[in-house]
């Protein structure tokens, strides 16, 4: 299968140590070598980057590992192709409008009978159960709020039980973002960290590279980054169960069922990022 990476700040926010990480999973230390891609918002506006070449050999991936571009939201995708092939309208993240936002999308798993989804006017581009499925959601959305909602969160959790009929036709692990929430929903399996004061040093599993977060934040900061498989290796990830979700909103984790969600010390959420401030995720 394939292998998801989010992250969500209160700031803007690098993500070349968790990418560096990813992509080595990409054809190197895993088997994902069927194309790899990464969404970067930046107010209303977002960055992608895609390439159905493996991530670990991938030119345009060293491009992104050594331009630290910053965001509050990031959503990234590493693929296995199962449904559809190996080609750039197939690869990961997708990206529709909606309530003159832009919506991002990447999708970890297998769905079976995904093509009796109806999408109304969000035809897929490609071949995948991934992209059919968002533009189901997409259509669903629509359908339920012809006005953009008021109530966000109330929105993500009517994604969350569109998501739960999703995992009836198989694995559906997912991430959402409009570039100001940064939605997960579980199946199998998926984990996420929230990071703030005091922070510490961070090592990856996938390569030689150690970072001390300390010398790189501000007492402020907080991310969170939410993955397939954790990314390092003297860290507390948390594992999420099948069928829950997460509301991530500039870096908290501000609703969802997802465990240890008490384990968070929530704060009241902001109206956007703060001013941009050094690497950390």
């Amino acid at each position: 299968m394939c292998e998801l990476l989010g992250m969500s700040a209160n700031v803007p926010t690098d993500i070349c140590f968790s990418f560096t990480g990813l992509m080595q999973r990409g054809g190197n230390t895993g088997p994902h070598r069927d194309g790899w891609g990464i969404t970067f918002y930046e107010g209303k506006g977002f960055r992608t980057f895609k390439d159905p070449n493996p991530s670990c050999k991938s030119k345009i991936a060293e491009l992104v590992q050594n331009y630290p571009i910053k965001s509050c939201a990031v959503v990234s995708h590493i693929r296995q192709a199962n449904r559809g092939g190996v080609s750039l309208e197939n690869t990961h993240p997708f990206t529709r409008d909606l309530w003159g936002k832009y919506w991002t999308f990447a999708h970890n798993g297998q769905l079976s009978d995904y093509q009796d989804l109806s999408v109304g006017r969000y035809l897929p581009v490609g071949q995948t159960d991934s992209e059919r499925a968002f533009c189901w959601i997409m259509k669903q959305l629509e359908e339920r709020y012809p006005e953009p909602p008021q109530d966000m969160v109330g929105m993500f959790k009517f994604v969350a039980q569109c998501c739960d009929k999703l995992k009836d036709k198989g694995v559906f692990n997912m991430l959402l973002s409009d570039g100001e929430y940064v939605m997960t929903y579980c199946t199998n399996h998926l984990y996420w960290i929230t990071r703030r004061a005091p922070f510490g040093k961070a090592s990856l599993i996938d390569e030689d590279v150690t970072i001390n977060f300390q010398e790189e934040t501000t007492p402020n900061d907080v991310v969170s980054v939410i993955a397939t498989q954790p990314l390092t290796d003297n860290e507390v990830w948390h594992r999420m169960k099948p069928g829950e979700y997460g509301i991530f909103h500039f870096g908290e984790l501000i609703d969802g069922n997802a465990a240890k969600l008490t384990d968070v010390a929530f704060a009241e959420a902001k109206p956007k990022c703060q001013a941009p401030t050094e690497p950390l995720e």
